[in-house]
């Protein structure tokens, strides 16, 4: 059984569609590039699709992740083109490996967004960032399933930071963009909430509502304090191409494989 990793997008007007909705149809998309998938067992088998932290509805993003199993190989490059064509515009598939290690979900703890705020300028923008940074814990609440829910939305924020940015929109003068670096934590902590923690610590409101973008998702390097591609490992433990005397490649066995 052969496991391929995608990454794919969420933008425009699909931000939109629900999780639910983007499962549909990416499993039609499966059908209609015929691409050999392994089923589970029981009464109602269904693909062996495995998704990764989606984004909340709502929300665009660059960078989600899921994993499939073939029961027969296939290129990824090829098969990311062909669901890549299979699925509506705005719904892409970006990338694709054959996944060569384990745990995936494991590398998804932290994510970069952006978020849009039209009609608040970038000295609004700044001290409410400079107010959310400089304090200890930002209480807010949710609406859960079981009823409001208090929690700190500071503790998982990494980084944020406020960038000036010309409106494109007619007749809203004014418009900040927040970069934001949070850890996936339990609660988790969303842009809305970040949002939530600006307007008690400093009073911020945007006018109309933020635009947000993921931009990024992986493993959280605390060094560096940048997130990585979490597809890299997949792509540095792919076997070597050795150059033969005619000038074509070969791929290496792995170590230890015997003949036949």
């Amino acid at each position: 059984m052969q496991r391929i990793r995608l990454r794919y997008t969420k933008r425009g007007r699909l931000r939109f569609t629900s999780h639910r909705d983007f499962q549909r149809a990416f499993e039609r998309a499966l059908r209609r590039s015929q691409v050999p998938m392994a089923y589970s067992a029981g009464f109602t088998p269904h693909p062996k699709v495995s998704y990764a932290n989606a984004a909340p509805t709502g929300t665009g993003s660059e960078a989600e992740f899921l994993e499939i199993a073939l029961t027969e190989a296939r290129d990824p490059d090829v098969l990311r083109e062909l669901l890549d064509n299979s699925l509506p515009d705005g719904l892409d598939i970006t990338d694709a490996v054959e996944a060569r290690t384990s745990g995936l979900a494991d590398r998804l703890t932290a994510s970069i967004w952006e978020m849009r705020l039209d009609g608040v300028s970038a000295e609004e923008a700044e001290r409410a960032v400079a107010a959310f940074n400089g304090a200890e814990t930002v209480e807010v609440q949710r609406r859960t399933k079981n009823g409001m829910r208090s929690f700190d939305a500071r503790s998982a924020v990494v980084d944020l930071q406020a960038l000036d940015q010309q409106s494109d929109r007619p007749g809203v003068k004014a418009c900040a963009i927040l970069r934001l670096v949070v850890r996936h934590v339990t609660p988790a902590v969303r842009p809305d909430d970040v949002l939530s923690g600006l307007r008690v610590v400093a009073d911020l409101a945007p006018p109309v509502p933020a635009a947000v973008t993921r931009l990024a998702q992986g493993l959280f390097d605390e060094e560096s304090g940048t997130v990585t591609d979490p597809l890299a490992p997949d792509r540095e433990a792919a076997p070597a191409a050795l150059p033969t005397a005619t000038g074509t490649a070969v791929a290496t066995a792995p170590e230890g494989a015997g003949t036949a």
